[in-house]
Protein backbone atom coordinates (compact mmCIF):
# COMPACT_ATOMS: atom_id res chain seq x y z
CA UNK A 1 0.00 0.00 0.00
CA UNK A 2 1.31 3.44 -0.92
CA UNK A 3 2.00 5.84 1.93
CA UNK A 4 0.12 9.12 2.15
CA UNK A 5 1.66 11.99 0.23
CA UNK A 6 0.68 14.61 2.81
CA UNK A 7 0.55 14.47 6.58
CA UNK A 8 -0.16 17.34 8.97
CA UNK A 9 0.58 16.20 12.50
CA UNK A 10 1.63 17.26 15.98
CA UNK A 11 4.08 14.37 16.41
CA UNK A 12 7.71 14.44 15.35
CA UNK A 13 8.83 12.28 12.42
CA UNK A 14 11.84 10.16 11.45
CA UNK A 15 13.49 11.49 8.27
CA UNK A 16 15.35 8.26 7.44
CA UNK A 17 12.16 6.23 7.87
CA UNK A 18 10.21 8.61 5.63
CA UNK A 19 12.82 8.52 2.86
CA UNK A 20 13.04 4.71 3.04
CA UNK A 21 9.25 4.43 2.74
CA UNK A 22 9.15 6.85 -0.20
CA UNK A 23 11.67 4.90 -2.27
CA UNK A 24 10.75 1.40 -1.08
CA UNK A 25 10.43 -1.14 -3.86
CA UNK A 26 10.76 1.44 -6.65
CA UNK A 27 13.81 0.39 -8.69
CA UNK A 28 13.29 3.37 -11.05
CA UNK A 29 14.50 5.76 -8.34
CA UNK A 30 17.98 7.11 -8.99
CA UNK A 31 17.63 10.29 -6.94
CA UNK A 32 16.01 11.39 -3.71
CA UNK A 33 16.06 15.03 -2.71
CA UNK A 34 14.78 16.15 0.66
CA UNK A 35 14.40 19.32 2.68
CA UNK A 36 14.08 19.50 6.45
CA UNK A 37 12.99 22.73 8.09
CA UNK A 38 13.52 23.34 11.80
CA UNK A 39 12.39 25.97 14.29
CA UNK A 40 14.99 28.72 14.80
CA UNK A 41 15.63 30.45 18.11
CA UNK A 42 15.69 33.89 16.42
CA UNK A 43 13.57 35.68 13.84
CA UNK A 44 13.72 39.31 12.68
CA UNK A 45 16.38 40.02 15.31
CA UNK A 46 14.34 38.77 18.28
CA UNK A 47 14.74 35.66 20.40
CA UNK A 48 12.02 33.07 19.80
CA UNK A 49 11.13 30.74 22.68
CA UNK A 50 8.30 28.86 20.94
CA UNK A 51 6.39 28.74 17.68
CA UNK A 52 2.77 27.70 17.53
CA UNK A 53 1.31 26.54 14.23
CA UNK A 54 -2.36 26.32 13.42
CA UNK A 55 -4.08 25.05 10.30
CA UNK A 56 -7.50 24.41 8.84
CA UNK A 57 -7.83 20.58 8.92
CA UNK A 58 -8.84 19.12 5.58
CA UNK A 59 -8.27 22.35 3.67
CA UNK A 60 -4.55 22.37 4.45
CA UNK A 61 -3.99 18.79 3.28
CA UNK A 62 -6.04 19.40 0.13
CA UNK A 63 -3.99 22.51 -0.65
CA UNK A 64 -0.68 20.63 -0.27
CA UNK A 65 -2.00 17.70 -2.36
CA UNK A 66 -2.70 20.22 -5.15
CA UNK A 67 0.88 21.50 -4.83
CA UNK A 68 2.21 17.97 -5.24
CA UNK A 69 -0.05 17.43 -8.27
CA UNK A 70 1.43 20.61 -9.78
CA UNK A 71 4.99 19.39 -9.07
CA UNK A 72 4.18 16.02 -10.69
CA UNK A 73 2.92 17.85 -13.79
CA UNK A 74 5.94 20.18 -14.02
CA UNK A 75 8.77 17.77 -13.24
CA UNK A 76 9.64 14.19 -14.17
CA UNK A 77 9.30 12.82 -10.64
CA UNK A 78 7.97 9.53 -9.32
CA UNK A 79 6.77 10.43 -5.83
CA UNK A 80 6.67 13.20 -3.25
CA UNK A 81 6.09 13.33 0.49
CA UNK A 82 5.27 16.37 2.64
CA UNK A 83 4.99 16.35 6.42
CA UNK A 84 4.18 19.56 8.28
CA UNK A 85 3.87 19.78 12.02
CA UNK A 86 1.35 21.87 13.91
CA UNK A 87 0.94 22.73 17.58
CA UNK A 88 3.50 24.16 19.98
CA UNK A 89 7.11 23.73 18.83
CA UNK A 90 10.46 24.63 20.39
CA UNK A 91 13.68 25.83 18.74
CA UNK A 92 15.52 22.89 17.10
CA UNK A 93 12.24 20.96 16.57
CA UNK A 94 11.60 19.61 13.08
CA UNK A 95 8.75 21.50 11.47
CA UNK A 96 8.54 20.53 7.79
CA UNK A 97 9.81 17.72 5.59
CA UNK A 98 9.65 17.53 1.80
CA UNK A 99 11.09 14.63 -0.20
CA UNK A 100 10.94 13.86 -3.91
CA UNK A 101 12.08 10.86 -5.96
CA UNK A 102 13.03 10.74 -9.63
CA UNK A 103 15.36 8.98 -12.03
CA UNK A 104 17.90 11.85 -11.98
CA UNK A 105 18.95 14.48 -9.44
CA UNK A 106 18.00 17.58 -11.43
CA UNK A 107 14.29 16.83 -11.43
CA UNK A 108 14.33 15.93 -7.72
CA UNK A 109 16.19 19.12 -6.75
CA UNK A 110 13.84 21.32 -8.78
CA UNK A 111 10.66 19.65 -7.58
CA UNK A 112 11.77 19.78 -3.94
CA UNK A 113 12.62 23.48 -4.20
CA UNK A 114 9.35 24.16 -6.03
CA UNK A 115 7.34 22.45 -3.30
CA UNK A 116 9.10 24.36 -0.51
CA UNK A 117 8.64 27.70 -2.30
CA UNK A 118 4.97 26.87 -2.79
CA UNK A 119 4.51 25.73 0.83
CA UNK A 120 6.11 28.85 2.31
CA UNK A 121 3.62 31.18 0.61
CA UNK A 122 0.49 29.21 -0.24
CA UNK A 123 -0.09 26.53 2.40
CA UNK A 124 -2.75 27.62 4.88
CA UNK A 125 -0.73 27.61 8.10
CA UNK A 126 -0.73 30.34 10.70
CA UNK A 127 2.42 30.77 12.78
CA UNK A 128 2.69 32.60 16.08
CA UNK A 129 6.07 33.19 17.72
CA UNK A 130 6.66 33.84 21.39
CA UNK A 131 9.31 36.55 21.84
CA UNK A 132 10.55 38.56 24.87
CA UNK A 133 8.18 41.38 23.83
CA UNK A 134 5.18 39.03 23.52
CA UNK A 135 3.47 36.87 20.93
CA UNK A 136 3.37 37.85 17.26
CA UNK A 137 1.96 36.34 14.08
CA UNK A 138 4.52 35.55 11.35
CA UNK A 139 3.81 36.70 7.80
CA UNK A 140 5.33 35.27 4.64
CA UNK A 141 8.40 37.20 3.55
CA UNK A 142 8.75 39.19 0.32
CA UNK A 143 11.66 36.86 -0.51
CA UNK A 144 9.26 33.88 -0.24
CA UNK A 145 6.91 35.54 -2.75
CA UNK A 146 9.87 36.19 -5.07
CA UNK A 147 10.95 32.55 -4.80
CA UNK A 148 7.46 31.41 -5.82
CA UNK A 149 7.34 33.95 -8.67
CA UNK A 150 10.43 32.40 -10.29
CA UNK A 151 8.21 29.36 -10.99
CA UNK A 152 5.71 31.60 -12.81
CA UNK A 153 3.28 31.68 -9.90
CA UNK A 154 2.22 35.03 -8.50
CA UNK A 155 -0.59 34.68 -5.99
CA UNK A 156 -1.44 36.51 -2.82
CA UNK A 157 -0.26 34.77 0.33
CA UNK A 158 -2.55 32.16 1.90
Amino acid sequence: MMNARVTVQMEDFDVAQEIAALRQADARVGAVCSFLGTVRDRNDGDAVSTMELEHYPGMTEKSIEAMIDEAMARFDIFAARVIHRVGLLQPLDQIVFVAVTSAHRGESFQACEFLMDYLKTQAPFWKKEQTPSGARWVDARVSDDAALAKWGIARPNA
